[in-house]
């Protein structure tokens, strides 16, 4: 008996030890995952870049550079200004984006009331936008047989990797590692994979022997233009 009560208090005292180790290390991880939240960034301005490389297997000397689309944010709602192709310089279109929808603002426009224009104007799906930076939710194709590569430095920044490869094709896509959110994002599904923000992506066609990067450059400040629009907004909403 002496020996079953010794044998009985011991297995209590494993279970209980058990206890001791398992329910510390489930409050970390509880405290750990609270901790870890993204950060909504709630005023700046997005550049999206690309270089297009021709006949790049013999050179990188002929090349054309594009401003495609400098996106400014307040909050949720975007002012998009799409540059001409050309001269940068100079403004084609611009966007007020909002939720899933976009509305025309002309190419000047900046005493327009925003909550006027939602009412005036029918709303087009971001979707079907067709003209800067594109807004979808497919995937990347062949996304699922990507092979990972190896970290690197780009610009005093350290990204993660991965490659996509295929018969005509390659392209390596580079993920900056923030809890930093902006509102908007090229492959959204590849940046809650890696838990950063994909900031390049660098494909060369094999048949045309073109290679392209395409580079999203965050910044802090609005463009004058937008800048107008949302302080005349502002403004206006004051005033009422």
């Amino acid at each position: 008996m002496k020996s079953n009560t010794q044998d009985y208090k011991t297995g209590k005292n494993k279970k209980m030890y058990k206890a001791v180790i398992i329910l510390p290390t489930m409050v970390f991880l509880f405290i750990v995952n609270a901790c870890h939240k993204e950060i909504k960034s709630e005023k700046g301005g997005i550049d999206l870049i690309s270089n297009v490389y021709f006949e790049a297997s013999k050179g990188l000397d002929k090349v054309q550079n594009f401003h495609l689309s400098r996106i400014n944010y307040s909050g949720d709602t975007i002012i998009e200004l799409i540059p001409d192709l050309t001269f940068p310089e100079i403004t084609n279109e611009i966007y007020y984006i909002q939720d899933s929808l976009y509305y025309s603002l002309g190419k000047e426009n900046s005493s327009s009331l925003l909550s006027e224009i939602s009412k005036k104007q029918k709303p087009v799906f971001i979707e079907k936008k067709n003209a800067g930076a594109l807004f979808s939710r497919e995937w990347i194709p062949n996304y699922l047989h990507r092979k990972n590569l190896s970290d690197t430095v780009l610009f005093s920044k350290k990204y993660k990797r991965f490659e996509v490869i295929s018969a005509k094709s390659f392209a390596r896509y580079y993920i900056y590692p923030t809890d930093t959110i902006l509102p908007y994002s090229i492959y959204q599904h590849a940046e809650t994979d890696y838990g950063g923000r994909l900031e390049r992506i660098d494909s060369y066609n094999k048949e045309k022997d073109i290679f392209v990067t395409l580079q999203l450059l965050p910044r802090k400040k609005w463009d004058n233009e937008a800048k107008d629009i949302f302080e005349f907004n502002e403004f206006a909403k004051n005033k009422k």
